[in-house]
């Protein structure tokens, strides 16, 4: 039979040999950098930003020692994995300092489909939008169907909806797809900048890169 517990005897003392509960090693979300970057081989920018070309992971590393500075991983998802040579302090500042900056200048960018629009014009779109939203700009979808168009709106919403999905990696729906006159709108907003990656396209562009809000494509609306 178990002794009962009485308030005034002394309490049990811990097994120091079990393991500490919650004490877990907190997750580093920001780059890779030097030996946690797992590529065998990357391609190397200077701390003035002048392209070094691709070495060996390991003689990266060690000429980020000889530099005195760290070896940080900036695009993980190009191929080879890009790295720059900085300290990580100095990364860290001035990536919070262009956050800071983009966020008060985020523009809203608008990308144009059409419902019948062929896969190879799509991902062009595609990757234009994601572009848009790698550098943190919110991306508008705008399909417009011309008047014939309308009897199949169902093409419409197939297409939109691929687009959506291929962004989906690196944005978040707005709102549901929604009709307005002769066109399906959707608002897409950028993830957190650590978790954004190019999918489709294999370095960032233009930051600034024109969007397609002037743009007609030359087509009929009327047709």
């Amino acid at each position: 039979m178990a002794t009962p517990y009485r308030p005034n005897s002394p309490r049990p003392k811990p097994n120091k040999s079990a393991p500490p509960r919650g004490n877990f090693r907190k997750e580093d979300k920001g780059p890779k950098r030097n030996d946690r970057i797992r590529a065998t081989e990357v391609r190397v920018i200077s701390p003035k930003g002048d392209m070094l070309g691709v070495m060996q992971t390991a003689r990266a590393i060690e000429l980020a020692r000889e530099l005195g500075v760290d070896l940080i991983e900036i695009a993980a998802t190009a191929v080879p994995p890009v790295c720059k040579l900085m300290e990580y302090g100095k990364y860290l500042y001035e990536e919070a300092k262009k956050h800071k900056h983009q966020k008060a200048t985020t523009k809203v960018k608008e990308v144009k489909l059409r419902p019948r629009i062929d896969v190879h014009d799509l991902m062009i779109k595609v990757r234009r939008a994601e572009n848009f939203l790698y550098h943190g700009h919110k991306v508008k979808l705008l399909l417009q169907y011309r008047y014939r168009e309308l009897e199949h709106p169902e093409i419409g919403v197939d297409t939109i909806t691929r687009a959506i999905n291929e962004l989906s990696h690196i944005s978040t729906r707005d709102n549901e797809p929604k009709r307005s006159g002769r066109a399906i709108v959707v608002g897409l907003t950028p993830v957190q900048q650590n978790k954004r990656k190019l999918v489709h396209n294999e370095m960032p562009g233009d930051e600034d890169g024109e969007d397609d809000s002037s743009v007609d494509n030359g087509e009929n609306d009327a047709e």
